[in-house]
């Protein structure tokens, strides 16, 4: 894996097309499947696919380790005969995501269905969904902090009364009763997620296509991890944390990024061997081929902000266990196939910690032409240990950037790659990704179809109006899959094993 040519393309499921006002897990999600594998495809890159919390941000989750329930495909539900025929009242075209309307929505049909499965005896897969239960060891947890999370209107945890903030374990079995339909229908929910995704990863394996997924190293704090794992972060005795996460000023924030995570109490998780790193990484390998690790410079060490700062200047580096946390996960596990996200200032630390471990890391295309012909994202500076992008979830599109720049710059940009401007530079620079000496290539779906900037997924720093952008069928041109297909051949990137 990772180890030969091969090339993927980026797209979170919430960007397919179909009915439902966004993107799902069912037939729309298999077409897709089968577009990459006529592309000659060799991966499908995802973003968290867990249940996204504050501005609909996949990087901000109620859970390290659960599904996202908006992507669970209602009709496969229907199916299942849990749900009658669902009457979809919007357009399949649907260009953008409406995040409330979908989950007041959907919410409302996957409880429904859950009661309904629960209720019956008899149900053909009864016996499927214990067994989901039993062997799934952070879900009951989960499901108890969304049952809480209903039953006090949405508020964060730690606004909760203090009997149920911070749980005793006699309050823990004592609401695990009072609450256990809710808890019962979370886990029918989660279920059904895992059921699809695990149904649609075997549909992509048999057409030659990989996934690879993505971790982001921190975690929400109002998060059932957070909430049932107080003692592995740095908070207080009230569960307030004592300091936050966060990045410090740089060349592109006179201030840094405040990100507000808590951070990990890094002893007191070696005093328990890691075991919910292990338990994290186990349960991303049973979702993904691949994993990209976000933020991969805070396992070397890590920016902690003083909680109540308005701004991350007063920060100071932390060192964090990288080697002894890869050594006990790989002794764990084995050997795992990770990409760094090695984006941004990194020291020697952080590249020693990821050649260790022969970790492949991050080459943007859109990064290279701000200096001389030293700069490490130039194509002809690439490695072959190394994922080359356009541009990731967190850039413009490729023809938005170019767009962007100034007379000057796109003239230095069209004299590296030979571009004549416009759509023959986008050309050009997707070219370029493909012929780079790295052994991985990934182009977001939006840089295939030579999208705008009304097409980017999102602003980093803008806390709404990210993660909507959808795709439809009728921008996939007749001829968009042979005309990519010879070009993975001409630049050894072709999949021989997809259909």
């Amino acid at each position: 894996m990772l180890d030969k040519r091969g090339c993927g393309v980026l797209l979170h499921p919430t960007s397919l097309p179909g009915p439902g006002g966004i993107g799902s897990l069912g037939n729309d999600a298999r077409r897709f499947v089968d577009l990459l594998a006529d592309m000659g495809m060799s991966y499908w890159q995802v973003l968290p696919l867990t249940p996204p919390a504050c501005g609909n941000s996949p990087y901000s989750a109620f859970s390290a380790f659960a599904g996202n329930p908006l992507l669970i495909d209602l009709d496969q539900i229907v199916l299942d005969g849990d749900l009658a025929v669902v009457c979809y009242n919007d357009s399949p075209n649907v260009s953008s995501v409406d995040f409330e309307a979908v989950y007041e929505k959907k919410m409302g049909l996957l409880k429904a269905a859950g009661t309904t499965f629960l209720k019956n005896e008899a149900a053909p897969l009864k016996q499927d969904f214990w067994d989901f239960c039993d062997r799934t060891t952070w879900l009951h947890n989960y499901a108890l902090f969304m049952a809480l999370k209903h039953k006090y209107k949405g508020k964060s945890w730690d606004k909760w009364p203090a009997d149920f903030a911070l749980l005793t374990p006699e309050k823990y079995e004592k609401a695990s009763v009072e609450l256990g339909a809710d808890i019962g229908v979370q886990k029918y929910i989660q279920w059904q997620f895992f059921r699809q995704w695990s149904s649609l990863r075997e549909y992509a394996a048999g057409k030659g296509i990989s996934v690879i997924g993505d971790i982001p190293i921190f975690v929400g704090y109002d998060s059932a991890d957070v909430w049932s794992h107080r003692e592995l972060f740095l908070l207080d005795s009230k569960g307030k944390p004592t300091v936050v996460a966060g990045v410090p000023p740089d060349y592109f924030s006179a201030t840094g990024q405040l990100w507000g995570n808590p951070l990990y109490d890094w002893e007191m998780m070696g005093q328990h061997q890691y075991a919910w790193w292990i338990e994290r990484f186990q349960a991303m390998f049973e979702l993904f081929d691949v994993i990209r690790v976000d933020h991969f410079r805070g396992f070397e060490a890590a920016w902690q902000v003083p909680s109540g700062e308005k701004t991350a200047i007063n920060g100071t580096w932390v060192n964090a266990p990288g080697t002894t946390l890869f050594d006990t996960i790989f002794a764990a596990l084995g050997n795992l196939p990770i990409i760094a996200e090695d984006l941004g200032v990194i020291t020697p630390e952080v590249v020693a910690l990821r050649d260790r471990y022969n970790f492949p890391g991050m080459k943007i295309v859109q990064f290279a032409f701000d200096s001389g012909p030293l700069n490490p994202y130039l194509p002809h500076n690439h490695q072959k240990k190394s994922v080359v992008y356009t541009g990731t979830h967190d850039n413009d599109t490729t023809a938005g950037w170019y767009n962007s720049l100034s007379d000057t710059q796109r003239s230095r940009v069209d004299g590296y790659v030979g571009g004549r401007g416009d759509d023959d530079t986008v050309e050009c620079i997707l070219r370029l990704v493909l012929m780079s000496v790295a052994d991985t290539a990934i182009v977001p779906l939006q840089d295939l179809f030579q999208l705008g900037s009304e097409a980017r997924m999102n602003v980093p720093g803008a806390a709404f109006g990210n993660w909507g952008w959808r795709f439809t069928w009728d921008m996939v041109a007749h001829d968009l899959a042979a005309h990519i297909c010879a070009q993975l051949e001409s630049y050894g990137r072709c999949n021989s094993n997809s259909q």
